[in-house]
This record gives structure tokens, C-alpha cells and sequence, in this order.
């Protein structure tokens, strides 16, 4: 006598969740830990060079704009709920929603990354470079190295894209999906820790 075996399938608009953490997530998650070192690092640096030095900061009579600052940065962290919203989008099976989260939290990440540039342009067209003094070596530094983390999730944002490109997916999209996810959380949350430190905690 044999016994007939059912699978159960997940209801339609039901978030599929695995009963373990894919491979990729786990290798991701350690990756961000070696990441978090390298940003530790440049936070140590920053807090050692500030506490040595005999004023600070030495803005030179440059002015920070901490209204186009924010503006951004609250850019920069809404990306973080929305690329969440295309996560759960694609585990619920909704690949065109997933797609259009991603979309949009390209063109906040874009707005950031271009902001950036703007921001430098703007500073060393006023002498305002990371030869000046400590403090603006430290702003570029900071700011080119997130801004670079940056830059490299809008290129997985890309070829996430990419892979997502057709009617039906393959098993393996949405681990690359939650992936991207979380390199982009932690892109956004070291933010508020250089964000702080160069315009809220710059008065000493």
C-alpha cells in the first residue's frame, strides 16, 4: 500500500520564509561583520585625531549646510524601508513590486551618491579640499569611503535587476534579493554614525 506525499505549497500572497538561513545570508552577514571592523577603525581614527587636536573642527570659515545634509540623509534611510518593502514583495511572490522597490531605492541612493559629489565640488572649489587640515581630510575620507559602500549597492541594485528581468524567476533570486538587502540596511545605518560625527558632534 502506498501512501500518496503532499508538499505543501505557500498560499498566494503569503511571505515564503526558509526554516534556515540560505548560505548566502550566512556568508553576507560575515562578510558585513569584517565590514563593521573596517568601519570601527575609521571611527576610532576619527574620535584619536579629534582628541589631539588643539581646536576643533578647523572649518576655515567654510559653512556646512546641515539643511541639504538632512535633507539627504532622510533620503539615503528611506531607501532602507523601501528596498525592505521589495524584499518582502519578492518572498510574497510579487516580482513586479520587488522590482519597482528597487527602482526606487536606486533613484534615492543616486540622489545620495550625487549629493556627495556635489558636496566635494563644492568644498574644494572653496579650498576647502583634505589637504586643508585634519577635520576635512577626515570629512572626504569618511565620506569617500561611504560613499564608494554606496555606489557598489546601486551596482548589485543593477544586476539584481538583471537577474529579476523576465516573467518567472528562479529559486535563487529571492536569497540574492534579502542579500542586497542587507549590505544596503548597513550601508545606510554606518551613515548615522558618520553623519553624527562630522556635522552633529563636530563642535568640541
Amino acid at each position: 500500500m502506498t501512501q500518496a506525499l503532499t508538499v505543501e505549497q505557500p498560499a498566494p500572497g503569503r511571505r515564503h520564509v526558509p526554516e534556515r538561513p540560505p548560505l548566502l545570508a550566512v556568508g553576507v552577514m560575515i562578510w558585513l561583520g569584517s565590514e563593521l571592523m573596517f568601519f570601527s577603525g575609521l571611527f576610532a581614527a576619527y574620535f584619536t585625531i579629534r582628541a589631539h587636536a588643539a581646536t576643533w573642527p578647523l572649518l576655515q570659515g567654510q559653512k556646512l549646510d546641515y539643511v541639504q545634509a538632512g535633507i539627504f540623509s532622510v533620503i539615503l534611510l528611506v531607501s532602507s524601508p523601501t528596498f525592505q518593502l521589495g524584499v518582502w514583495a519578492q518572498e510574497r511572490g510579487e516580482r513586479r513590486k520587488a522590482k519597482a522597490w528597487i527602482y526606487t531605492s536606486f533613484i534615492l541612493g543616486a540622489g545620495f551618491v550625487a549629493n556627495t559629489l556635489y558636496e566635494w565640488h563644492d568644498f574644494a572649489s572653496s579650498h576647502h579640499g583634505p589637504g586643508l587640515n585634519a577635520y576635512w581630510s577626515l570629512f572626504f575620507v569618511m565620506t569617500g569611503i561611504h560613499g564608494l559602500h554606496v555606489t557598489l549597492g546601486l551596482i548589485a541594485m543593477i544586476f539584481l535587476l538583471g537577474r529579476l528581468r523576465g516573467p518567472a524567476g528562479d529559486p535563487g533570486e529571492t536569497n540574492v534579493y534579502q542579500a542586497v538587502g542587507y549590505y544596503w540596511h548597513f550601508v545606510d545605518f554606518m551613515w548615522v554614525g558618520i553623519f553624527s560625527c562630522l556635522f552633529l558632534l563636530k563642535s568640541g
